[in-house]
């Protein structure tokens, strides 16, 4: 059991404390520390105000650059940044969210450690806990599959790739040795592409220091089931970066889904009916047994899922209204029926009132929320009018490996070193840290002059947290 020694935070509604209004923020990823550091600047200063901030981890990773973390081009630590740093005036929380109650304005939490559940009250909210990967109800590739979502991620994908080259090194069978050696990344958004174009330059970086393995050896793959890759990007943008991801002999698979993964063998269906041959054909391919017209079989052990995100599963069965499993907003980001209560990032449903559609989530959207939600509370507390959120993109940018990239900023387009230049000076002044800007731009010069370290740390696999009813008595109110 916990017990609380936060310096007057568990006294709420006792006291002096009683006319304190508390402001809870759920999340600690792009959208809900933007919203602390704007609350901090608004009414930090404020002694009325108690500013508090939960989640599981405790510090802010900045996910754009995990595909560099896989290939070893950044250390792991250099991209994630101590939330306690960051947002210094508001009361850091480490733990797992369980439930938000909106009636009793109430959120329960799992303290990290074994430390027991907490119930905690609070006066207003912002909902910002981002999402997770969505298999589409395919367990099989659930349980197999590598993604990219937390540093564990990628920390366990640069892993498997070293453990598939040392495996594949000491193999005197061919074919066994380029099925441990294809690599296949399911999605062809940002993520995916950013994901393959990063992993080749590993794998030529480190094939060399293999005998048994040659360049051809080493595949990767991508399997897309859109007709297109990059979708909302710029269409040439988008062809320049397959043309160019091709003559790094990376093949693409358009109009391709995934079926069922195994560990060995990935199950097709090739959505167009006929074969697109995206990079030329594929030699380990055989038709699968089960008879099923346009279904084949890739042979790999390693399948990189990046296809779709969903909401995390709190969120599903919280009792706020949600809609595809997200929290429905109003213009002003807030929850309808539940006053004061807000909802940002990847777990918000916000309409685009231009298109009718849902806004796609990016971590440049989830910042321009956390912020709206951060001064419509400062104008709910202080009795002034609220603002309609609105976003304008400030442009798109992609690595697509080898000191090569896309983008489109300010209404311009580029490709090639120059986009790759403007992408790592963009995301480089978009760490919050100074210090960890130094680390990262250090670990980029160190890439100019030496090889990629092909070191295997043996982390173990985190199991994923099962939730258990708990008694009553346990509980510690916060």
């Amino acid at each position: 059991m916990v017990s609380d020694s936060g310096g007057g935070i568990g006294d709420n509604g006792r006291g002096a404390a009683k006319t304190r209004k508390r402001i809870v923020i759920v999340g600690g990823g792009f959208a809900g520390v933007e919203c602390a550091r704007q609350l901090e600047s608004e009414l930090g200063d404020d002694p009325g105000i108690d500013l508090v901030m939960i989640n599981e981890d405790n510090f802010l990773l900045f996910t754009p650059m995990l595909p560099q973390v896989v290939s070893g081009m950044i250390e792991t630590r250099h991209i994630v940044t101590p939330i306690r740093t960051i947002c210094k005036r508001t009361r850091f929380f480490e733990g797992r969210v369980k439930g938000i109650d909106p009636y009793a304005k109430t959120i329960t939490v799992w303290g990290g450690g074994g430390a027991g559940r907490l119930t905690i009250h609070y006066d207003f909210a912002v909902v910002a806990l981002g999402s997770e990967a969505n298999f589409f109800g395919m367990p099989d590739v659930e349980s197999n599959a590598f993604t990219m979502k937390t540093l564990n991620d990628a920390a366990e994908l640069r892993n498997r790739v070293i453990d598939m080259l040392e495996r594949a090194e000491n193999e005197t069978d061919p074919v066994l040795r380029r099925h441990l050696l294809n690599f296949v990344v399911v999605g062809a958004g940002f993520a995916g592409i950013e994901t393959a174009g990063e992993l080749m330059d590993l794998l030529h970086d480190a094939h060399r220091h293999y005998r048994s393995v040659g360049k051809d050896d080493v595949k990767v793959v991508i399997l897309e089931a859109l007709q297109e890759i990059l979708p909302g990007f710029d269409k040439n943008l988008a062809a320049f970066a397959k043309k160019r991801m091709e003559e790094r002999g990376i093949e693409f698979r358009l109009q391709s889904a995934v079926k069922a993964f195994d560990g060995e063998e990935i199950t097709v269906r090739n959505l167009a009916g006929g074969s697109d041959s995206g990079g030329g054909p594929e030699e380990e391919e055989e038709e699968n047994g089960d008879g099923d017209d346009g279904d084949e079989v890739i042979m790999s052990k390693t399948l990189i899922w990046t296809a779709g995100v969903t909401p995390v599963n709190m969120i599903k069965r919280a009792m706020l209204k949600t809609q595809n499993g997200k929290v429905i907003v109003d213009d002003y980001l807030e929850v309808p029926g539940f006053p004061g209560v807000f909802a940002v990032g990847d777990c918000a449903l916000f309409v685009d009132p231009n298109t009718g559609r849902p806004v796609p989530p990016t971590a440049q959207l989830a910042e321009a929320q956390g912020k709206t939600a951060a001064k419509n509370l400062t104008a709910l507390i202080k009795n002034r009018e609220k603002e309609k959120f609105e976003f304008k993109s400030r442009g798109q940018m992609a690595v697509i490996g080898k000191r090569s990239a896309i983008a489109s900023v300010f209404g311009m387009n580029m490709s090639g070193f120059w986009a790759w230049l403007i992408w790592r000076s963009v995301y480089l002044s978009k760490i919050s840290s100074g210090e960890k800007k130094i680390r990262v731009l250090l670990d980029w010069m160190i890439d100019l002059f030496f090889s990629r370290d092909i070191s295997r740390l043996k982390l173990a696999r985190r199991e994923t947290e099962k939730d258990y009813r708990v008694l009553d008595e346990v509980d510690d109110m916060w």
